[in-house]
């Protein structure tokens, strides 16, 4: 993304769920009532119709078939797999790349047991704990924020701001790894492997290699994009698919970094669990797959490494 610039695919993911969450509950997939909150003035207008926003998530559908529902389906996916790992006793959550995400302030189980550390993009933040402070009139104190750029800056700054490296963490990866580089993928990754206690474990997305080759899908994002520019929507980044992973392959991917318990799914995997019992059809795309792995034992690294 561009220096000082907030992210919008941020923006956009979040209209998504903000739309999704104001469908009625037997047809919704996920349910973020935070979502519309989160938006900027524009989206937020938007959101407040039904109709309105329910006719931008179908012209998003018309210009990239299947995306609106895999982002929703990895919204849902994400959310169950959260309340697993907070029931199962996990002390701390590191939300990698955050964006608007609202998990720290809707899910009961974390205020007074979890420390949550959002940790993101400087540009994006500043605007993201503002628009905190106008939502709840304060930031949280379960909540540290932690402003970091991926590609040029450590995780490690994570323990200048109270991160134990010897607690049960669950990290979330959402819609971030598209945009790295491969180098910027396995430190973060070695950060994981390396510096969290025993049970920890990781949720994240990313693309398909064949994607970056020139599949169809990988076009119908960036003319998403461009049409959003065509219309006059704020485009303030630049956020293009660069790294990705062979379809089939995570497992011996995420193995070989140290990772156990690897689970995997896909668009097909939404569309079986999740979609059946609505009242809706959906398409979801097949660009991404979706998977969870925990930290292997006698992984870490000595301590001040």
């Amino acid at each position: 993304m561009k220096k000082n610039k907030p992210s919008l695919t941020a923006e956009l993911t979040t209209f998504a769920r903000a739309a999704e969450s104001a469908k009625p509950a037997t047809r919704r997939l996920c349910y973020d009532p935070l979502a519309r909150d989160f938006l900027n003035a524009p989206l937020r207008l938007l959101a407040k119709s039904r109709v309105l926003a329910g006719l931008v998530v179908w012209c998003a559908e018309r210009l990239a078939p299947g995306v609106p529902g895999e982002v929703l389906g990895r919204t849902k996916y994400i959310d169950d797999c959260l309340k697993t790992s907070i029931e199962d006793g996990i002390e701390q959550l590191v939300i990698l790349g955050a964006g608007y995400d609202s998990r720290p302030y809707r899910f009961d189980g974390l205020a007074g047991a979890v420390t949550v550390f959002e940790v993101d993009h400087p540009a994006t933040q500043r605007v993201k704990m503002r628009r905190v402070e106008r939502l709840l009139g304060r930031l949280p104190n379960h909540v540290v924020f932690v402003p970091v750029d991926f590609e040029e800056e450590k995780l490690h700054r994570l323990f200048e701001k109270g991160y134990d490296r010897n607690k049960k963490t669950f990290f979330i990866w959402e819609g971030v790894t598209y945009y790295l580089s491969a180098k910027a993928v396995d430190e973060t990754l070695a950060f994981v492997v390396e510096n969290s206690g025993t049970g920890s474990s990781i949720i994240f997305d990313y693309a398909f290699q064949k994607v970056l080759q020139g599949a169809a899908d990988a076009g119908q994002v960036n003319r998403a994009l461009k049409a959003w520019e065509r219309i006059g929507a704020p485009l303030t980044t630049d956020e293009h698919f660069i790294f990705g992973v062979k379809e089939g392959t995570i497992q011996e991917f995420l193995a070989a970094r140290g990772f156990c318990q690897i689970e995997n799914v896909n668009g097909d995997s939404f569309k079986s669990s999740y979609f059946k019992d609505l009242k809706q059809s959906a398409d979801v795309s097949h660009i991404c797959g979706f998977v969870r792995a925990t930290v292997r034992s006698g992984n870490r690294a000595p301590q001040g490494s």
